[in-house]
């Protein structure tokens, strides 16, 4: 088992907290049932995947808990109606995998997305998850139907979002007041429709979500928009698995995304620029200037000359004591994605890829784990939200390659601009884990059966 040290940065009394390097305190869990640790961007759902660990849940059951309470306490990054990728390392088996499950575009075309964050989490569950799948749901669901204070993280993004939170019914009446501005932080909201969908998927599964009577009110629903989506296209989405690149670090391993999708291309163009002509990494020294201008020349080979603000993603991951790792990176290609609930299923829809500049989104959503030579994880992150969530990784991923020590404060970067960028990352080093939440953002990290503690 995995001796686990937290660096938590929001109070267990004041959940509501900014994250903050130098708030961050060690500890150890030594909790009794289940162990591991996880880090995110959005607090409660970070809870929800430290509670699944305590009762004996595998990294994968954290992270697909994590993802569903996202779906309702951070829906501007993670809705049911949007899409991702993840990558999973299982030590016990041997096994590491990439999970895509990305949006789609209809085949009609139009603004709306062919969501694929159900399927894919799903299919993480039924192959690496240990406890039921109503467990894993549930919390999000629970969420959505009795309420949740809205967070800081949540809070900064719905305060620069509010013109596309005005112009949708649903977003309305969940996120602002009478007067038709945001409501604050600590502010209870609900979502009754969206808890009735996540019943639906707690109790039938995917096909909860892809068939019946919530696919047919998708459908209708973006056939009456003029951008359909049928019910044929949500019945067949199937989520890929497939190996992950692997690149040497050092005496390490990392895995990341394919090249054969955008994030998994621009992570590799963006790491190439950070090795010489003789195949070494640059010192430590030049690390951040170098990592600077790689971002910028893989973006200059990507020809992206400007982006949104807010690319609407998100990135969080889970390691538990048996050493199963799991890393995950979702988008809903813009805040709130496509800025349509659709009607009474409570379900905001992506936006389609190649509607407009957010359908970039996917080229940056870069989950990533690291193993050393006995196949025992060294590092489990995510960047997400845009090219400098992206480089943000490539920094801790050079940083692990000299050797450097990956448990401590100083070993992530914050993107400089979260929470729409942000980067949150898992270190180990000889047997003990440490969390480190973007250190600008409002997230948190936390050890399994464990309060976070100032």
């Amino acid at each position: 088992m995995l001796r686990i040290l937290s660096l938590a940065a929001v109070s267990a009394a004041v959940i509501l907290t900014a994250c903050s390097s130098d708030e961050d305190v060690i500890h150890e869990d030594t909790g009794p049932r289940g162990s591991g640790y996880v880090v995110g961007d959005e607090p409660f759902a970070v809870r929800t995947g430290a509670a699944i660990l305590a009762e004996g849940g595998s990294a994968a059951d954290a992270a697909v808990g994590m993802y569903f309470s996202l779906s309702a306490t951070y829906p501007v990054a993670a809705g049911l109606g949007g899409g991702g990728l993840c990558i999973v390392h299982d030590q016990a088996s041997g096994r590491t995998e990439m999970f895509n499950f990305l949006a789609r575009d209809a085949a009609s075309g139009g603004p709306f997305a062919v969501p694929g964050n159900v399927k894919g989490f799903a299919a993480l569950q039924a192959a690496y998850g240990q406890l039921p799948w109503q467990r894993d749901v549930s919390p999000g669901e629970q969420f959505a139907a009795t309420g949740f204070p809205i967070s800081k993280a949540l809070a900064d993004r719905l305060a620069t979002n509010l013109d596309v939170i005005r112009l949708d019914a649903g977003l309305a009446a969940e996120f602002l007041d009478e007067s038709g501005r945001v409501k604050a932080p600590g502010t209870v909201v609900t979502s009754p429709a969206l808890a009735q969908t996540l019943s639906y998927i707690r109790i039938y599964g995917p096909n909860g979500f892809y068939r019946g009577d919530n696919a047919a009110k998708i459908a209708a629903y973006t056939t009456a928009q003029s951008g359909a989506i049928t019910t044929a296209e949500l019945d067949s989405y199937a989520a890929g698995r497939a190996a992950p690149r692997a690149i040497t670090l050092g005496s390490e391993i990392g895995y990341l995304p394919t090249d054969r999708i955008g994030s998994g291309a621009f992570t590799g163009m963006l790491l190439g620029h950070l090795v010489d002509a003789n195949g070494n990494l640059v010192s430590g020294e030049q690390a951040a200037s170098a990592t600077a201008a790689a971002t910028k020349s893989a973006l200059d080979q990507f020809g992206i000359s400007e982006l949104p603000r807010d690319l609407g993603a998100t990135g969080f991951a889970a390691v538990d004591g048996n050493g199963q790792a799991v890393s995950c990176a979702v988008t809903m290609n813009g805040p709130f994605g496509s800025g349509h609930t659709a009607g009474a299923t409570g379900v905001t829809l992506a936006r389609a890829p190649s509607s407009g500049k957010a359908g970039i989104a996917a080229a940056f959503l870069t989950p990533v784990i690291a193993t050393d030579g006995s196949g025992a994880v060294t590092l489990a992150g995510a960047g997400a939200g845009g090219p400098n969530g992206t480089a943000a990784i490539a920094y801790a991923l050079v940083k692990l390659a000299r050797g450097e020590d990956m448990t401590q404060p100083s070993a992530i970067r914050s993107t400089g601009i979260a929470p729409y960028d942000t980067v949150n990352v898992i270190g180990c080093r000889e047997g003990v884990c440490a969390t480190l939440p973007d250190p600008q953002a409002h997230g948190l990290g936390a050890a399994a059966g464990q309060e976070p503690q100032d």
